[in-house]
């Protein structure tokens, strides 16, 4: 199975190579508005992919109202209903159980714009860690795990979720876990054998820390 793995985008849309599964874990546009979402809809409907999953993140303020469904294309004169939109959800593609989840935690001097999905401790984002089945086997989050890809440069500190390195430790058929948030460590892939399992992990930003879109869709292969 061919799976291209993308997040914050922030308005910038590629053309991609195509495949079964294209996973988008947040950060969507560049000022959550309408014509933006429309201009993502018209995007991802148009890449060659049986399936298209995306989930939230903290600068997707327009999501916050949107429930978790197959997600239709607003776009007037587009319909398609070959994406799913995932927050504290899941879904099944050739027999893979995925679960998506947008949260991420608030940090000093965070944009008042850009807190979507966003709790002020890592104890209430273990709350959300929690509802993560079992079985799951591809896991897209916003933010990452603590000391994987979550280097900030400026100040050198790991900032990633202390608990949900815990929690992807317990996920004992964990196949693949895809998350962004962190521009720095953009475009970035291990594989981590351990924990009676072999683990896929991504940072998939499409953005550097300059707000460049300087980084290529990374491509997995289960």
């Amino acid at each position: 199975m061919k799976i291209d793995t993308l997040a914050d985008l922030h308005g910038h849309f590629p053309k991609l190579e195509g495949g079964d599964l294209l996973i988008i874990a947040g950060d969507l546009t560049a000022h959550h508005t309408q014509e933006e979402f429309d201009d993502f809809d018209y995007w991802l409907a148009h890449q060659n992919y049986t399936k298209k999953i995306f989930i939230g993140g903290n600068h997707d303020t327009f999501l916050i109202n949107e429930k978790p469904k197959k997600y239709k294309v607003r776009t007037k004169n587009f319909f398609y209903e070959k994406f799913e939109y995932l927050c504290d959800s899941g879904t099944e593609f050739k027999g893979l159980n995925i679960w998506g989840s947008p949260w991420t935690k608030t940090f000093n001097g965070i944009n008042p714009s850009c807190t979507a999905f966003t709790v002020n401790t890592d104890e209430e984002l273990s709350e959300k860690w929690d509802l993560i089945p079992e079985d799951t086997e591809i896991l897209i989050t916003h933010g990452p795990p603590l000391g994987i890809y979550d280097r900030i440069k400026r100040t050198s500190d790991y900032v990633g979720s202390k608990s949900l390195r815990c929690k992807i430790d317990k996920l004992k058929k964990l196949k693949l876990l895809c998350f962004g948030h962190i521009h720095e460590c953009g475009c970035r892939y291990t594989k981590l054998v351990g924990f009676d399992k072999e683990m896929h992990v991504v940072n998939a930003s499409y953005l550097d820390e300059n707000y460049a879109p300087i980084n290529n869709a990374i491509r997995i292969v289960l």
